[in-house]
């Protein structure tokens, strides 16, 4: 079978790999698709994804969707469209009862924070504990629940804010993540959705996910104190700062973007002044299962998808993934007849 290797800083190729065996309590899937994730793009771009560097070669991957290929068991029949949630989690600790998504010792589908690595869904086949399979619902395609994953993310920011019903919400970043994070406020009620980005065309994606509001970094000024909520996407610093200055007194901030494992300077003034929550968001747990069913009630979150790229050209498919200027979610085919797709 084929599977895309990540071997260090600008290394990436398809190579042929062993078909993986079915053990007791695993499903075997056929892969249809995968999604290019901000941690990919690390691995790639820079040999590693904060303090996980590549020390073996890694499949990445962890946003997919396909059909179930073998199920020993047979409770899913062969060909039966599912996505998976990509999490198998560690050890109960401490203040953690019921949250097994921060659990420490778990692991996660093309990640190299394990050793061996845990390798990844970019592969013709794909072997998983059989809890991690999800059967999609009438109404819901591969091609739309290659974005069960993040949008499970965006909607576990979402659940971290609290309830958003008739809230002014911020998304700082438009990027995939920022996109979804748009949808979930929408769909957890939000009266009001705000979209903030450098660049004009991610802040156009964002129009078509329901933000009634653009702001363009570097441009236009975010209005001081207006919004209760800021679901913060990009990660980067001043974004952070720009977000406790936009958030009402005594308002929230959910920090979904990734940063460095390193000192990082934030203007934390605003935060202890208005006395504002400022959140972690990790993974999620089972908004998995909500992102399924909200991407089968709101197809038209599809778009956020705008290039689909056979894995014969993953090098090519990474390249558009990293330029937001031109790509929402990039993802790689494994399908016999892929096909680039443009959004813009």
């Amino acid at each position: 079978m084929r599977a895309v290797y990540i071997d260090g800083k600008d290394r990436i190729a398809v190579r042929e790999a062993a078909v993986p065996d079915t053990g007791d309590g695993e499903v075997r899937i056929r892969v249809q698709q995968v999604g290019i994730c901000g941690s990919d793009l690390h691995y790639f771009f820079e040999g590693a994804n904060g303090e996980y560097a590549v020390r073996e070669p890694l499949i990445p991957g962890h946003e997919m969707s396909g059909v179930v290929d073998v199920d020993p068991r047979g409770e899913f029949a062969p060909g039966t469209p599912v996505t998976v949630h990509p999490a198998r989690f560690g050890t109960e600790v401490p203040g953690t009862q019921g949250q097994p998504h921060v659990w420490p010792g778990g692991s996660y589908l093309g990640s190299a924070a394990t050793m061996p690595h845990t390798q990844g869904a970019m592969a013709d086949l794909l072997v998983v504990d059989r809890g991690m399979v999800r059967v999609l619902p009438d109404g819901l395609d591969t091609a739309g629940a290659v974005l069960a994953e993040p949008l499970g993310v965006a909607l576990h920011g979402a659940t971290r804010a609290g309830d958003l019903t008739d809230a002014r919400v911020l998304v700082s970043g438009a990027g995939p993540i920022g996109l979804l994070a748009v949808a979930a406020a929408r769909a957890r009620g939000a009266a009001h959705v705000t979209a903030s980005d450098m660049h004009d065309e991610p802040l156009e994606r964002a129009r078509t996910m329901g933000a009634d509001a653009v702001v363009r970094v570097g441009r236009d000024e975010l209005t001081a104190e207006a919004f209760d909520v800021v679901l913060e996407c990009s990660g980067a610093p001043a974004a952070i700062s720009s977000a406790g200055a936009a958030v009402r007194r005594r308002g929230v901030v959910v920090q979904i973007g990734m940063v460095p494992n390193t000192p990082q300077g934030v203007n934390l003034a605003p935060f202890i002044s208005k006395e504002v929550d400022l959140r972690g968001a990790f993974r999620f747990r089972e908004e998995i299962d909500e992102a399924v069913a909200l991407l089968a009630e709101r197809p038209e979150i599809g778009a956020v998808v705008t290039h689909v790229v056979p894995v014969a050209d993953v090098h090519g498919a990474f390249d558009v993934a990293r330029d937001s200027k031109v790509s929402g979610k990039v993802v790689v085919s494994f399908e016999a007849h892929g096909h680039e797709q443009h959004g813009d």
